[in-house]
């Protein structure tokens, strides 16, 4: 029988440990850490993301700023915030919201953001000194994942560990968390170009999903016994739901899940631990 790996419970765990050090800083006068967010547009899912961090922070006891534009915003007026949020001594991490509008160039405003208070991990210095072992800000999904695997005792050290789906945000940063020495795991990573992509997951102890196309992991690829973790959400057609739609994961949960011997859910798997670690980074960020 599978054990569900909960990363909402695993999450306001570490939420608890957070307003506990916060505390501490007050009862020590020390200033709380400061997030700002900036948000362009209205997107609804963009929307969401940053409803929930705003209440994240005011959960753990952070102060957190949101910063709105209109979608016509012109880049020169986003990367002048940026820069002014840059020089703000009393803000400590920041997050521009993704995606932007076609006519702002996304890798231009993550560049420009400081490396400092880069809490999402995405600027190329970050990514480059995680890549070289050294204290970085690592991007909220991968050391998310790699967190929930750590506190639920799910060997590592040698184990085969399969990576499905190369991004940037996802595939590419986990793959070399999993692979440092001190984690010491063997990761292979597929995507959509790869040969025969059952024959490597079928070798797999843990499968990490993160292709976006749902239900892509079936039973037949999956061997007994081994640990999945589900980081896709699609949002797929429900007409017996009040929304009309529900999240569906990369991996063909119903049928997998009794080959496994973990297993996250969709949605309250992965997703908890992607929040929470923006938190810790954050936090991260106030210390230094």
């Amino acid at each position: 029988m599978y054990q569900l790996i909960d990363g909402k419970k695993t999450a306001a765990e570490i939420k608890s440990e957070i307003a506990a050090a916060v505390n501490g800083m007050k009862e020590r006068g020390v200033r709380v850490p400061h997030l700002a967010a900036i948000l362009v547009g209205n997107d609804g899912g963009s929307e969401t993301y940053v409803a929930h961090k705003v209440k994240d922070c005011g959960e753990v006891g952070f102060r957190s700023t949101l910063i709105r534009f209109d979608a016509s915003a012109s880049e020169d007026t986003l990367l002048a915030k940026v820069a002014e949020i840059n020089n703000d001594p009393e803000i400590d991490g920041l997050i521009v919201q993704l995606p932007l509008p076609d006519h702002i160039s996304e890798n231009k405003v993550i560049e420009n953001i400081s490396p400092l208070k880069d809490v999402d991990g995405f600027h190329p210095v970050n990514l480059g000194r995680m890549t070289a072992g050294l204290p970085a800000f690592v991007s909220a999904t991968p050391a998310g994942i790699v967190e929930l695997l750590r506190r639920y005792n799910i060997p590592l050290k040698g184990a085969e560990c399969v990576v499905v789906g190369r991004s940037n945000i996802v595939g590419r940063p986990l793959s070399i968390l999993l692979s440092q020495k001190g984690v010491d795991a063997t990761v292979t990573v597929v995507h959509s170009r790869t040969r025969d992509i059952g024959a490597t997951l079928r070798r797999a102890d843990i499968i990490i999903a993160a292709i976006g196309s749902p239900g892509f992991v079936k039973a037949e690829m999956v061997k007994e016994g081994a640990v999945i973790i589900d980081v896709g959400t699609t949002r797929v057609d429900a007409p017996e739901t009040k929304a009309g739609w529900r999240l569906k994961g990369d991996v063909d949960f119903e049928n997998v899940a009794p080959r496994c011997s973990y297993i996250t859910p969709v949605p309250g798997g992965v997703g908890p631990m992607t929040r929470v670690s923006l938190l810790l980074n954050t936090l991260k960020a106030c210390h230094r």
